[in-house]
């Protein structure tokens, strides 16, 4: 049986391409109104036009916000919370892999500014219409390469020692360690949080990257990688699926629970981590001003 999401609002960040353009999609066709949160204009447009040529019926948005920059956030949570009244599914999907190190417009090492603190961040921000719409859902989408090694608290910004792929881990580890966090913050108030990893998929993921590893190993991998359709089949499960109403606090592959790395259930962890991300949050006065950019 396909759900009916009918008078549903959900938000898929990432939508453009990839999973979170399959996730955009597929929740649309089941009658959610689905917002796709997306960076880049032409590119989301573009996404847009193809899901609504795919599902004549499909009630999809655009809204535009740089998930790497918190003003950014800030802006777009509160232009967010203007349109819609409710919220009852938050897909946080975008995110990066960077072979190289790069800083955020609020001087952040990029992977922990897009992957972690843009989670973080907007959760944090649209948490109080996602308890007024309860039952409501969010879904973190993490990765197995969380198991590569612990958060290094010390160099969290990596400017000693930097590797793409570690770094990408220890965000996705922070994935799921906000996760078990906030499932345990919410206990009781009918908002569940659940991560997952989708699978090594054939996408465009990782092709911002120059270098050996995205010219030769990169296309070779990914002849034995999932489609797009398969990848977020967890995604679309956690958002939708009546069979995991009311759980909560799990990590999930192939739309089953499984026990993730030990150290990400340390709560202690956690809690630092916590402390340490609040830490990073820069001031906000008051969201800059901008127009809301919603596609009809």
């Amino acid at each position: 049986m396909v759900p009916n999401l009918t008078g549903q609002v959900i938000m898929v960040t990432g939508a453009n391409s990839g999973i979170g353009k399959v996730t955009a999609r597929e929740l649309a066709a089941m009658g959610a109104t689905v917002v796709m949160v997306v960076r880049s204009r032409e590119r989301g447009e573009a996404a847009l036009a193809e899901i609504k040529q795919q599902v004549s019926q499909a009630d999809v948005r655009l809204m535009l916000c740089d998930l790497s920059a918190q003003a950014d956030i800030h802006r777009f949570a509160a232009e967010f919370k203007a349109t819609y009244d409710r919220l009852d599914v938050l897909v946080n999907n975008a995110g990066a892999y960077l072979q190289k190190r790069q800083e955020s417009v609020d001087g952040l090492e990029m992977t922990l500014a897009l992957n972690h603190m843009g989670y973080f961040l907007l959760t944090s921000l649209l948490l109080d219409l996602l308890l007024a719409s309860a039952p409501a859902r969010i879904v973190n989408v993490s990765s197995d390469a969380h198991r590569s090694r612990p958060v290094n608290f010390g160099d969290l910004q990596r400017k000693k020692r930097y590797s793409g792929f570690g770094t990408y881990g220890e965000s996705k580890l922070m994935n799921i360690m906000f996760t078990f966090e906030l499932a345990r913050r919410l206990a009781g108030t009918g908002v569940t949080v659940n991560a997952l990893h989708p699978g090594f998929v054939r996408t465009n993921f990782g092709r911002n990257n120059n270098g050996l590893m995205n010219s030769l190993f990169m296309p070779l991998v990914q002849r034995f990688a999932l489609n797009e359709e398969e990848g977020a089949a967890t995604s679309i499960y956690l958002a939708s699926s009546p069979e995991v109403a009311g759980v909560t606090g799990q990590y999930f592959v192939k739309k089953q629970p499984v026990r993730a790395v030990d150290y990400a259930y340390d709560e202690a962890a956690q809690q630092q981590l916590w402390a340490v991300s609040e830490a990073l949050l820069k001031p906000v006065a008051s969201p800059p001003a901008g127009a809301v950019f919603p596609v009809s």
